[in-house]
């Protein structure tokens, strides 16, 4: 199902046919978390996520992806709005748009990773993890 929101001159969409691969290429290759990331990992992880692209009127101006089972849990990852829209709240927007998602409803547990976003997020409810030790992680790389 493809979901959609306007706010003025704005709107989200989950169409990935109207997704705009080079400019989110363009974005995540230089962002901290995907430093260097080529364009064909950009794209299978499009392919296996349900995508948020943000609009003003036709340009693609933001992303977003939840990776999830449509059941149970939703990663929230590669979120940006690109730096000349910042500042407008299109970053809550977009959340709040995620977070309102039908397909998303009645999900158990969100997560995400950020270095320098938490006061965006703690305003839709997410918080530090409450018991870190039972969480685990493998990484195979540290850069693309």
């Amino acid at each position: 199902m493809i979901y959609e929101v306007s706010k003025g001159a704005y709107s989200i969409s989950t169409d990935k046919r109207k997704l705009s691969i080079p400019t989110i290429h363009n974005y995540l290759k230089k962002a901290y978390w995907s430093k260097n990331k080529p364009i064909y990992l950009v794209q299978k992880s499009i392919k296996g996520s349900i995508c948020f692209g943000v609009y003003h009127q036709k340009k693609q101006v933001g992303f977003a992806r939840v990776i999830t089972d449509l059941t149970t849990f939703g990663y929230l990852a590669d979120v940006f709005i690109l730096p000349e829209y910042q500042g407008q709240g299109l970053g809550k927007f977009l959340i709040k748009t995620i977070m309102e998602c039908p397909d998303f409803q009645g999900f158990r547990s969100w997560s995400l990773a950020t270095k320098d976003a938490h006061g965006l997020y703690a305003k839709f409810g997410f918080k530090e993890m409450e018991n870190p030790k039972i969480w685990m992680r493998k990484v195979n790389f540290s850069t693309y």
